[in-house]
C-alpha cells in the first residue's frame, strides 16, 4: 500500500491537477474558513466605524491569501491555509485603544521580521522544535487545537442570530450531509471519489438551503459592496514604533508559533509528509513574511489555520496547487469587496455545523501522532493535563479575565496557548524514561 492510501490521501501533496479542478478543491477551503470573524471581533474591540470594518476585513481577505501563496509555494511547501490568529485579538486591542490605530501596525512589523529570521539566516527556528516539540508533545498539541476550537464553533451556532432551534437544525444538517459525503467517499472510484473531493462544497450548498427555509440568508449586502478596490500600505495610519508593545507583540508572535506548529504538525500527519529541519526553517520564514504582509496592509498576524488542515483529512485533498489556488482566490477576494461580502454572508450556522466535524478530524489526527507511543504516568500527564487546562482556559469567566494583568489575559485568552505552553513545559520539566515505541497491539498492552 503506497503512502497516500496509508494516510487516506486521494490527491498527494505534489499531484499535478488541472486549473479547474484546482479551483473548485481551492473554493471549498475558501468557503468553509471563518477568516472574517477574528477581524470583526477586533473591529468591535476598537470601535472601527461600518466603512472602516468592511475595509479591514477586505484587507484580512487580501493579506491572508498572500501569506497562503508565500508559505504553500515557497515557505513549508505542504498545503497550509494561512488566516488572522485568535490569539493576538486581547493585546491589538489593548495595544490599538492606548497608542492608536498606528501602534498596532508598528508593533506588528518587527515582530514578523524576527519570526522571519529565526528560521533564515539564524536556523534557530527549527532546533528548537526538535528540542521542545517531540511528537508526543506535538501530537498532544494538535489534539488540543481540536478541542479549543470546539467550544468556539458551538457558541457561535447558539449566538448566531435567529432562533436558535432553527440554528441548531441548520448546523446539523450541514454537519450531517458532510459526514454523509465523507462515507460515500470511502469508496475510491466513481460517485464515491467526487462525493469526498467535494464534500465541503455539497454541504456548505445544503446547509444555504436550508438555513433559507428558516430566513437565515441574507445576501442584500452584496448590492451596496464596490466591485473593485485597491489596497493601501498602512490604512490606518502611519506606523508608531513603541517598545512596550513591540515587546508584547514579539511574545504573542512567539505563542502564535507554538499554535502553527500544532498546525504543521496536523498537516504532516494527514500527508504523510515529514517536518525536517529545512522545512521547519522555511516556514518559519513564510510564516513572518506573512504576517509582515498583513501589518503593512492593516491586517493581522497569520497564522496556519487548523480547520483547513483538518478540511485535507475530511476531503482526502492535499495539493499544494489547490491550496494556492485558495490563495488566489483570496487575493481576489480582498481586491473585489462584492464578492468578499458575499462569502461573509454565509450563514454562520452552516459554517460552524461544518467547523464542528473538522475539530473532530483535527482531534483524531492528533490522537494518530500519539498513538504509537508507549503512555506512561509521565506521558499521561504530559498528554493530560494540558487539554485540561485547555478547557480550563477556554471556560474562565471574562470578568476574571479582565481582571488581570494585560500580559496574563493575552496568555489565558486562549485556551491553544494555555494548553500549548503546557505541554512544552511539562514535557521539559518531568523527567523522562526511555521511550517504549509499540509496534503492534500486543506490545503496546504488555509494555
Amino acid at each position: 500500500m503506497d503512502r497516500k492510501q496509508d494516510h487516506n490521501i486521494i490527491i498527494g501533496v505534489d499531484d499535478k491537477i488541472s486549473y479547474s479542478k484546482a479551483f473548485v478543491l481551492g473554493l471549498q477551503h475558501v468557503l468553509a474558513m471563518d477568516l472574517y470573524i477574528a477581524p470583526i471581533i477586533i473591529a468591535g474591540l476598537l470601535a472601527l466605524s461600518t466603512e472602516n470594518t468592511s475595509f479591514f476585513i477586505q484587507m484580512c481577505f487580501l493579506a491572508t491569501g498572500i501569506a497562503t501563496l508565500i508559505q504553500t509555494g515557497a515557505g513549508i511547501k505542504l498545503p497550509v491555509v494561512q488566516g488572522p490568529s485568535y490569539v493576538p485579538i486581547g493585546a491589538i486591542a489593548a495595544i490599538g485603544g492606548k497608542l492608536g490605530l498606528g501602534a498596532i501596525a508598528g508593533s506588528l512589523i518587527p515582530g514578523a521580521i524576527i519570526i522571519a529570521l529565526l528560521g533564515y539566516p539564524l536556523k534557530w527556528f527549527a532546533k528548537a522544535v526538535r528540542k521542545i516539540i517531540p511528537p508526543l508533545v506535538g501530537g498532544t498539541v494538535i489534539i488540543i487545537v481540536g478541542i479549543a476550537l470546539m467550544p468556539i464553533g458551538l457558541n457561535n451556532i447558539y449566538h448566531s442570530p435567529g432562533n436558535i432551534g432553527d440554528n441548531i437544525l441548520v448546523a446539523a444538517i450541514s454537519a450531517g450531509v458532510l459526514v454523509i459525503c465523507m462515507l460515500l467517499g470511502r469508496k475510491r472510484h466513481g460517485l464515491g471519489t467526487f462525493f469526498r473531493l467535494v464534500s465541503v462544497i455539497i454541504a456548505i450548498i445544503a446547509g444555504t438551503v436550508a438555513a433559507s427555509f428558516f430566513g437565515g440568508v441574507d445576501f442584500s449586502p452584496v448590492k451596496s459592496a464596490s466591485w473593485f478596490s485597491l489596497p493601501t500600505l498602512f490604512p490606518f495610519g502611519k506606523p508608531i514604533f513603541d517598545v512596550s508593545a513591540i515587546i508584547t507583540i514579539v511574545f504573542v508572535y512567539l505563542i502564535i508559533l507554538i499554535e502553527t506548529t500544532g498546525t504543521w504538525f496536523v498537516v504532516s500527519t494527514v500527508t504523510g509528509k515529514e517536518l525536517d529541519e529545512k522545512r521547519l526553517n522555511r516556514a518559519s520564514v513564510g510564516e513572518g513574511l506573512g504576517c509582515f504582509v498583513g501589518a503593512l496592509f492593516g491586517s493581522t498576524p497569520m497564522t496556519g489555520y487548523s480547520s483547513n488542515a483538518g478540511l485535507l483529512a475530511i476531503t482526502g485533498v492535499a495539493s499544494r496547487l489547490a491550496i494556492m489556488a485558495s490563495g488566489v482566490i483570496l487575493v481576489c477576494l480582498g481586491l473585489i469587496p462584492k464578492l468578499s461580502t458575499a462569502i461573509t454572508c454565509i450563514p454562520e450556522p452552516v459554517i460552524n455545523g461544518i467547523f464542528g466535524i473538522v475539530c473532530v478530524a483535527i482531534v483524531t489526527n492528533g490522537m494518530k501522532v500519539i498513538q504509537p507511543l508507549h503512555i506512561d504516568d509521565r506521558n499521561m500527564m504530559v498528554i493530560g493535563l494540558p487539554i485540561l487546562l485547555t478547557i480550563a482556559a477556554t471556560l474562565l469567566p471574562k470578568e476574571v479575565l479582565y481582571s488581570m494583568p494585560d500580559w496574563a489575559n493575552y496568555i489565558l485568552s486562549s485556551g491553544i496557548t494555555v494548553g500549548a505552553l503546557a505541554a512544552v513545559l511539562l514535557n521539559l520539566v518531568i523527567p523522562a524514561e526511555k521511550p517504549i515505541l509499540a509496534t503492534n497491539k500486543e506490545e503496546a498492552y504488555n509494555a
